[in-house]
């Protein structure tokens, strides 16, 4: 099995963090190859791709949802882990969807199954980033538009932006990029999106004052 490393970062205090971050675990992920915990396996495989590849996995598993249900049959569900990259013998096949198939209905809930997958967050982290998307979050109801993202989103944060690298536009347009693909486009982002992406970043910053401090600068809190 081959895997690459491509970056889709966002410009922001913790690129170069994320960078390490992210050829760590695609290190990781070549020396486990085709043995190990498939789930891990998984999860290093989305941090491999940095910040967006939870992301990406949860935008693959909700193509896979054609009923709208959150909940995905084994079908949908070993399909959608094809799409993303992983590999997988009959018997892990097997480990894998009864691990999350809780209740054995025959079905996995993709909420549950992300958050199983995501970096663990700490109380302190998780709070500051339910401030920033509250704060965009006007109308209470999970979901924020681009539009909140381009007025919220402190560019000026950005050290590529005070340092002249790069300008206000170019580095805007990176970030919200993350968030939605030339393909994938509904102009709104949900809390769940929100937090995947954040819990990338997170896995890259071993301080909470800084990863503190970052969200305080780039959300104005």
């Amino acid at each position: 099995m081959s895997y690459s490393f491509k970056s889709h970062r966002a410009e922001s205090p913790t690129s170069r963090q994320e960078s390490e971050m992210a050829e760590r675990k695609l290190r990781e992920l070549v020396a486990a190859g085709n043995i190990g915990d498939p789930v891990e396996r998984l999860r290093l495989l989305c941090l491999s791709r940095g910040a967006t590849g939870i992301l990406h996995l949860g935008r693959i598993l909700r193509l896979m949802d054609n009923h709208g249900s959150r909940n995905l049959s084994r079908r949908e569900f070993l399909h959608g882990l094809k799409e993303v990259g992983l590999e997988l013998s009959e018997d892990e096949t097997k480990e894998v969807f009864h691990r999350f198939d809780t209740n054995g209905d025959g079905s996995v809930n993709i909420d549950e199954f992300l958050l199983s997958i995501r970096p663990p967050l700490s109380d302190s982290r998780l709070t500051i980033i339910d401030k920033a998307f509250c704060k965009m979050d006007h109308t209470g109801d999970g979901l924020i538009t681009m539009d909140h993202l381009k007025h919220f989103y402190n560019v000026k944060a950005s050290p590529r932006y005070q340092a002249g690298e790069d300008s206000e536009e170019s580095i805007l347009l990176k970030f919200l990029a993350n968030f939605e693909k030339d393909t994938e486009r509904d102009g709104k982002v949900t809390k769940e999106e929100f937090l995947n992406y954040y819990s990338a970043i997170s896995a890259s910053i071993d301080n909470d004052c800084y990863f503190d401090l970052m969200m305080r600068q780039f959300y104005k809190l």
